[in-house]
């Protein structure tokens, strides 16, 4: 965290998606207190429709290993909502943003083999000892998941603020009925993400990727 920034910029700033992390688990305590400062986020008429699993030790395990094993098969499950496609300038961000991950994990472009076991950390959960797999109703729209995803930031910034990694994962999507069915999570409950969560090992190279920001001008437009 640095001095230079007020103590919430200096928290917004700090967290990134951490893609390699230790075992050593985080102490429940944390976990609860980053969860109960959760609770807070804004919510659309206060429904707080965020339904999460956090699965740690034996159930993190098996949800692990029965994606590895359906990935490297070649099998997926039906996502609960249409995968977004990127276009334009958004296919330009996320092409670049896969160019600076991979050239620090040392694959490149031509390397199927490479990019295939690339792909799997995320269904090993970068190695972290916890996730908590994000869920809202299926009877919901973009109009709840914002809510959601307002709690999400929320979360993230609280667990960043405790020295807590983290990384987001849409990743999860792809194998939505198997998250439900090993975690016992309701059928109702449509499978929105996953967050790894723990402690960055600093030895993995995919942690030097540091992503970039464009100009404030290309996200706002002023109108007075």
């Amino acid at each position: 965290m640095s001095a230079e920034y007020s103590p919430l910029e200096a928290v917004v700033r700090a967290r990134r998606s951490v893609r390699g992390f230790k075992p050593d688990p985080v102490p429940q305590e944390v976990l609860r207190e980053a969860l109960e400062m959760a609770q807070w986020a804004p919510s659309n008429c206060n429904v707080q429709p965020w339904r999460v699993t956090i699965a740690s030790g034996e159930a993190r395990d098996r949800l692990s290993k029965a994606m590895v094993d359906k990935f490297y098969s070649g099998a997926f499950d039906p996502p609960d909502h249409p995968v977004e496609i990127f276009h334009d300038e958004y296919r330009t961000w996320q092409v670049d943003c896969a160019k600076r991950l991979y050239g620090e994990m040392g694959v490149e472009r031509h390397d199927k083999e490479g990019r295939i076991c690339a792909m799997a950390r995320n269904y090993e959960l970068f190695d972290a000892p916890h996730v908590a797999i994000v869920c809202m109703d299926k009877k919901f729209g973009v109009g709840t998941a914002l809510t959601v995803g307002m709690w999400m930031q929320t979360f993230m910034l609280a667990l960043t603020e405790r020295g807590v990694d983290t990384c987001a994962m849409a990743a999860m999507r792809s194998y939505a009925d198997t998250i439900r069915t090993t975690l016992d999570i309701p059928e109702n409950h449509a499978v929105l993400c996953g967050i790894a969560i723990g402690y960055e090992d600093v030895e993995v190279p995919a942690n030097r990727t540091r992503q970039p920001r464009g100009p404030l001008e290309d996200n706002v437009a002023w109108r007075s």
